[in-house]
């Protein structure tokens, strides 16, 4: 699942909620970023070792969208998008704090090992259909965050578009589309567990290493 993706684009600040939240002004273009593939991993009940020695780690949880065609231009997402999964965008959040205060680029805070979680993926049903149904996550058995893309700022079209005129946009590879408020820490021995529509759709046990 994980070995044919090949770039892996992010959204930071995608729902106004969560901008404000973090004390940070609401982007008035996408806010993109990537990761590195050493950053994937798969939610499946496992655990995942998180580095425990860089300051805080913060969970942020997301719809990620499998590309599964080269960007054309006008082509509609119903067409690019052939599936979905619920991810985790891990931070670590005291790091990231010291970069932005330095003005210097995030990779540090969100690319490290296992930074990026995914759980299987799901077929695609359309824009339409996902509209109408919401993701969550759980920490321990409680919800800490539920969102729905109809709450984006940027909506999934605007953000397939900008990635592909600026990055590019080709089969394999996966978009993070933006967390929404909530988000907070982890620690060690803390089961998280994604959801859509309340069904679940992957977890993880988290291990920190000291």
């Amino acid at each position: 699942m994980l070995k044919s993706i090949k770039n892996i684009v992010c959204v930071g600040r995608n729902y106004v909620q969560h901008a404000q939240e973090l004390n940070n002004p609401v982007p008035q273009v996408p806010l993109l970023f990537t990761k590195p593939t050493h950053s994937l991993a798969e939610a499946n009940g496992s655990e995942l070792i998180l580095p425990g020695n860089r300051g805080q780690i913060q969970y942020e949880v997301e719809l990620v969208f499998h590309i599964a065609r080269r960007y054309e231009p006008g082509i509609k997402v119903d067409d690019l998008v052939d599936q979905m999964a619920i991810g985790i965008d891990f931070t670590l959040r005291d790091v990231q704090t010291d970069l932005k205060g330095k003005g210097h680029p995030w990779v540090l805070a969100k690319g490290f090992i296992n930074s990026a979680v995914i759980t299987p993926w799901q077929p695609f049903e359309g824009l339409e259909t996902l509209m109408n149904i919401d993701f969550s996550l759980e920490k321990n058995g409680q919800e800490v965050q539920r969102g729905n893309m109809k709450n984006m700022i940027f909506d999934l079209p605007t953000v397939v578009e900008y990635t592909a005129m600026h990055l590019g946009l080709g089969q394999g590879d996966i978009i993070f589309t933006g967390t929404p408020a909530g988000v907070g820490p982890v620690l060690d021995g803390d089961t998280l567990t994604c959801k859509l529509a309340e069904q679940e759709l992957g977890s993880c046990i988290i291990k920190l290493t000291k």
